[in-house]
């Protein structure tokens, strides 16, 4: 029979898992507990950072270029 020597002990707690929820609770600490006024910070934030901003689409890849392209085509045919 395998028996645990630490049973009676607290279980062990991960530091990184545990140095990230105490950042999560800081962010989440500053902005108020309101979520709207957390994501308002962060995409000012990802603004500021001067990098490429990609949204998503509302469908599938190359829909919107499709959608373009037979809209030329079609006003072509009518002219």
């Amino acid at each position: 029979m395998i028996t645990r020597e630490n049973d009676d002990q607290t279980p062990w707690e991960d530091p990184i898992v545990a140095e990230v929820r105490r950042v999560r609770e800081t962010i989440y600490a500053d902005a108020g507990y309101d979520l709207h006024e957390l994501g308002r910070r962060l995409h000012e934030k990802q603004e500021l950072s001067g990098r490429i901003i990609v949204s998503r689409s509302s469908g599938p890849p190359g829909d919107k270029d499709m959608e373009a392209k037979s809209a030329k085509e079609q006003s072509g045919r009518r002219a």
